[in-house]
């Protein structure tokens, strides 16, 4: 049944960016990327990326605010932190070389068990497997295994696969049979739209034979869903000679810190213990001005937009450290979220 799922998944996704020219490399910093991001908005970024940084070690020498702009867009910026991380270990205590087995690379701070077993398998192509969300819910639906999703249910996965029960007999390419398992959960086999018709493995699906799809995975007991909040911003637009901008640095326990953003201030928030920006001294008549949305962990954002020059601005009462920023400069690492104001604009 293997064969019928890898002969469908290179038929249908062998063109994704990080599938070509695989190293160890590749596979590092494409693993690091699509967690909690879209494969979408992965291939928008990942051949650039590497283009900047093609090995290790031209990213172990590069400075995290350099990593840090050519990872705009990809969104949780800690990844990219622990990407450069991980490359300085490996650089400066492994002498450049990857260790070559799952125990050895989770001895690096950063490389947790999937990162590990996906370098083996998919990076290396030996027996492993990259149990990620994907994997968990196709081999939970095949085997029809009734352990509770999440940690146990990929420990249980694990063991089962050490002890070749599950998977095996198989004998091809353990590099393609993972990324053809993650192809099948991204697609026909996802949390709620499941399209068994054309699922390569439903003649061996268990799940399938039940009727009961969507009880595998079995779900634990919901969480309680966390707050929310809805948060008014006010970012600032002040302007130097001719494309200079005021921004300043964010610091380390701030969001997107090592970037520059536009000033910032909280006009209206309905979470106490928001201390990110500071809030406005002065009344503003906000409602009219230029606004767009963001969104960041449990907060909602409307920015709104206002262009002042530096005596307006002195009066708002800002007391970060400014300094003139070169819009036009692509190394200037300013914020998306301070793109989007300059934009917004037209400035």
């Amino acid at each position: 049944m293997w064969k019928e799922l890898i002969d469908w998944s290179d038929k249908n996704h062998r063109d994704l960016p990080w599938r070509k020219n695989r190293t160890l490399y590749h596979t590092l910093v494409s693993e690091i990327m699509l967690q909690q991001t879209t494969v979408g908005t992965v291939k928008n970024h990942f051949e650039r990326f590497i283009k900047k940084f093609p090995d290790l070690i031209s990213l172990s020498k590069a400075s995290e605010a350099e990593v840090l702009i050519a990872w705009k867009g990809l969104g949780y910026y800690r990844r990219a932190k622990n990407l450069v991380k991980i490359s300085h270990i490996i650089h400066h205590d492994y002498g450049a070389k990857f260790p070559t087995n799952e125990e050895d690379l989770q001895k690096i701070s950063g490389i947790g068990p999937y990162t590990s077993s996906a370098l083996v398998a998919i990076g290396l192509d030996l027996p492993a497997l990259a149990v990620d969300a994907n994997i968990e819910r196709v081999l939970a639906r095949v085997y029809g295994l009734k352990e509770v999703k999440g940690l146990k249910l990929q420990k249980l996965i694990r063991q089962l696969f050490l002890e070749k029960k599950i998977i095996y007999p198989f004998k091809g390419s353990f590099r393609r049979l993972n990324e053809a398992l993650m192809d099948l959960g991204r697609t026909y086999c996802q949390s709620k739209k499941i399209v068994c018709e054309l699922c390569p493995l439903q003649k061996n699906c268990i799940a399938f034979k039940e009727q009961k799809m969507s009880s595998y995975p079995v779900q634990g007991i919901e969480k309680k869903l966390s707050e929310s909040f809805e948060v008014d911003l006010l970012r600032v637009i002040v302007k130097g000679k001719k494309n200079n901008l005021y921004a300043y640095q964010k610091q380390d326990g701030e969001w997107l810190a090592g970037q520059f953003e536009l000033p910032t201030f909280i006009l209206k928030n309905t979470d106490p213990k928001l201390k990110q920006y500071p809030k406005i001294k002065k009344v503003i008549k906000y409602k009219k001005l230029p606004c767009y949305k963001t969104g960041i962990t449990k907060y909602s954002f409307n920015n709104y937009v206002f262009v002042c020059s530096l005596q307006e601005f002195d009066a708002l009462g800002f007391d970060k450290k400014l300094k003139l920023i070169d819009t036009n400069d692509t190394k200037s690492n300013l914020s998306t979220a301070s793109l989007k104001a300059i934009k917004l604009t037209g400035l």
